[in-house]
């Protein structure tokens, strides 16, 4: 269960010190320390359900939500999230994972976000596209159609067949909404599929 600090104190106001008592209980990994106001008391608990309540607004997204869509073939064991208005990159670590959040542009954070219900808590996670656009939000820009292509099939290692089925029309819109050079440059890529679509869908 996530617990803050006055809510332990609450449950434990039976003992003398309750703040001593917290402090020997997250010393001793009966309880995970996530910040300085939020704990987990179930040890067992997985890092991504409570990404987004270490630091928020935020959602998983970048490589953590790559490789969960399979957009990338590695594993990814840091817990990467999304935010807006924070203005420098923020990394929490504890016994639960690695944490890193950082900015996309506040005007595009509302879109592609996910809820996933589970049985201990739900979780915000970015779409397939929505985690493309981050994360090429967050590197440098590339020149043109080649550089993107050479990024995104090479340096990226995208799964090709995973990207010919992302929605490429949520893919455009989102595209539209970052003010980036590299994102207007994926809208060019994949500006034939675009066309495509819609002429299929007629």
């Amino acid at each position: 269960m996530l617990a803050n600090y006055d809510m332990l104190k609450c449950k434990l106001q039976n003992y003398m010190a309750p703040d001593n008592k917290i402090k020997r209980m997250s010393d001793s990994g009966e309880i995970i320390k996530l910040t300085k106001d939020l704990y987990e008391t179930d040890k067992k608990t997985p890092g991504y359900l409570v990404a987004n309540a270490i630091y928020n607004p935020s959602y998983l997204s970048f490589d953590y939500a790559l490789a969960y869509h399979g957009l990338i073939p590695e594993a990814v064991y840091v817990y990467t999230s999304a935010t807006y208005k924070k203005k420098k990159r923020k990394t929490y670590q504890n016994a639960l994972g690695t944490f890193t959040y950082r900015d996309i542009p506040s005007e595009v954070y509302p879109y592609g976000i996910k809820i996933v219900d589970t049985d201990k808590y739900p979780y915000s996670i970015a779409t397939a596209e929505k985690a493309l656009c981050d994360k090429l939000y967050s590197l440098q820009p590339v020149k043109n159609k080649k550089e993107m292509i050479h990024l995104l099939f090479h340096d990226l290692r995208i799964d090709q067949d995973v990207f010919e089925n992302l929605n490429f029309d949520d893919l455009a819109f989102l595209c539209d909404r970052y003010g980036s050079t590299n994102l207007k440059i994926l809208k060019k890529v994949i500006g034939g599929k675009i066309a495509n679509s819609h002429t299929t869908d007629d």
